[in-house]
């Protein structure tokens, strides 16, 4: 086990989709080896030869460059209800999804792979039998998963705590009793994809307190820099690290402290569409991954 840094691809969303370009970026550019790919750069939902051939093509370039992606989640455009889908059918074509997203990363070399945990409506959150049915089933859906990406050789699924109650595991204790009851029979463990910017419930605002009391679950963490009361998911630069509450000596004190000995370090770092900013994204993802690596030179 160590601590390694990395980049969730998120940020080449419509920007970087090539992956001719984004293995380089990656490797050239920020020194970065290790990767989070994410769905919405090759959607299970696409035709299978496309498929097959954009499996190909991102295998060559990431052994060009020795890109390790490590880890598979969703991202901008898959961030649906998908488990927690009022409709069972279409719960049922999201479990399929996510088996066919397990088959790209085993052929990608993923060891883990995940979402967030599932999405409410305001309809089902706002009735209590409701709510209680559609946990129940997001609970199911996960175990069903894991003891599929047991066959498929993965270490483990992941998923993310999420902002509101509907979104599920805006707190600590939530997120612990949903770990409780999907490996409460798995076939692999679910684990957490903690987020140093996510602690958003009123009562515990502060990131520090989340890395301590989960970040020994965790097999990924999401990096990005933020704010009290927000995730901004800005970079790490003078310029935002001046206003910005997270610091790299205090994630790794706090790492450290929750008795994690290794994860992932994943940069998930977030340019909106602006003149001020689409033309610094290299430049910005570079004083991150600069920031950081003084304390994981991996």
């Amino acid at each position: 086990m160590s601590y390694r840094l990395g980049i969730n691809l998120g940020f080449a969303i419509n920007k970087y989709i090539e992956p001719e370009v984004w293995t380089r970026i990656v490797r050239k550019d920020l020194g970065l080896k290790y990767v989070q790919f994410v769905a919405d750069l090759l959607n299970p939902f696409w035709p299978k030869d496309y498929i097959a051939d954009q499996i190909k093509r991102i295998k060559a370039a990431a052994g060009e460059y020795g890109i390790v992606i490590e880890s598979l989640f969703t991202s901008s455009f898959t961030r649906v209800n998908h488990f927690m889908n009022p409709d069972a059918e279409a719960r049922k074509f999201w479990l399929d999804w996510f088996k066919r997203f397990l088959d790209i990363g085993s052929e990608l070399g993923a060891k883990n792979a995940g979402s967030h945990f599932g999405i409410m409506t305001f309809d089902t959150y706002n009735n209590e039998d409701k709510r209680k049915f559609i946990l129940d089933e997001g609970v199911k859906a996960w175990q069903e998963l894991s003891f599929y990406a047991k066959e498929k050789g993965y270490d483990c699924l992941i998923f993310e705590p999420m902002s509101v109650p509907r979104e599920m595991a805006n707190t600590v204790e939530e997120t612990l009793e949903l770990l409780d009851r999907v490996n409460a029979r798995c076939g692999v463990p679910l684990r957490v994809c903690l987020d140093v910017g996510h602690a958003p419930h009123p009562s515990q605002r502060d990131p520090y307190t989340w890395i301590e009391r989960l970040a020994a679950l965790s097999p990924v963490i999401h990096l990005q820099q933020t704010v009290l009361n927000k995730s901004n998911h800005a970079p790490f630069t003078a310029e935002h690290n001046s206003s910005g509450i997270i610091t790299r000596e205090k994630v790794m004190e706090a790492v450290k402290k929750a008795g994690c000995t290794g994860a992932l370090f994943a940069f998930e770092i977030s340019h909106r569409e602006h003149w001020d900013t689409d033309f610094r994204i290299i430049q910005d993802l570079k004083e991150s991954a600069a920031y950081f690596r003084p304390l994981i030179p991996e």
